[in-house]
């Protein structure tokens, strides 16, 4: 009597997913990357005009008053651009977690050449000031917030620092732009924080200028970075200037609820 074999099809996907890995490993061994030209390709699409190079960079004050520190870094936008250029890259993203408190994002970034691969967490909170969980749709928003900073922070830990340091500098350089139009820039920056319920005033606060027409390229460019990055997720208009706000608001609700009791 034959014996019948009873083959699972999470093995036979198993299967076909290595198999596929190890053919563009081979294909990448077999045409590696040319980092002259991945530089320069880097810089022709970050600096196609000086809106797309202001894009690649994002920035953000974490703490309170005078212990204020200023975090810059690449954008989501700089990340596209290196993974179309770096060649011989796996990404990929997706939901892992959702306990109705936070959401969670997976990046993973797998180098086919170097066979380096890194996956990276990402965490984004659902509930409301009040407790309360988001609807549906505004966690479907969070997510794919969540999954592209996921998507961000993979690439940037596979590819080297020390490889593209020199291009992101000259990329930095065209996004501060030039002084012609500074006061038009000026002028649709604060615009466009005024309409996200910012402040002139909380706009000068943040990058310590004392009028408008004191803010000059660096501090445009700043304002520039901080609007990327709460159009991608990676802070909101409340934790960047309205910490004040929401730390008086912990404070009364603590006093309206009491101390939390430990069991």
């Amino acid at each position: 009597m034959n014996e019948v074999e009873i083959i699972r099809s999470t093995d036979v996907l198993g299967a076909i997913n290595r198999a596929e890995i190890d053919m563009q490993i081979a294909t990448a061994k077999q045409y590696p990357r040319d980092l002259c030209r991945v530089l320069s390709n880097i810089k022709a699409l970050a600096s196609m005009d000086e809106e797309t190079a202001e894009e690649c960079f994002y920035a953000l004050k974490r703490g309170y008053g005078d212990s204020q520190t200023l975090i810059e870094g690449l954008s989501v936008r700089m990340a596209e651009i290196f993974a179309s250029s770096w060649g011989n890259l796996r990404v990929a993203t997706r939901i892992v977690g959702n306990d109705g408190k936070t959401i969670t994002a997976q990046g993973i970034c797998h180098d086919l050449e170097t066979n380096v691969a890194i996956s990276v967490n990402v965490d984004r909170r659902i509930t409301t000031k009040t407790g309360n969980t988001f609807s549906e749709d505004m966690q479907v928003v969070t997510g794919n917030a969540a999954s592209a900073i996921a998507f961000r922070n993979a690439i940037f830990k596979v590819i080297p620092k020390a490889v593209t340091r020199k291009v992101v500098e000259e990329i930095k350089q065209i996004a501060l732009g030039q002084t012609n139009d500074l006061e038009k820039k000026r002028t649709a920056m604060v615009k466009w924080y005024n309409s996200q319920t910012v402040t002139t005033e909380e706009i000068l606060s943040y990058i310590e200028a004392k009028r408008v027409e004191d803010i000059n390229l660096e501090m445009l460019l700043t304002l520039r970075a901080t609007a990327q990055a709460i159009k991608e997720g990676t802070t909101t208009i409340a934790e960047t200037f309205h910490q004040k706000e929401s730390i008086q608001e912990k404070k009364e609700e603590v006093k309206t609820k009491g101390p939390v009791k430990l069991m």
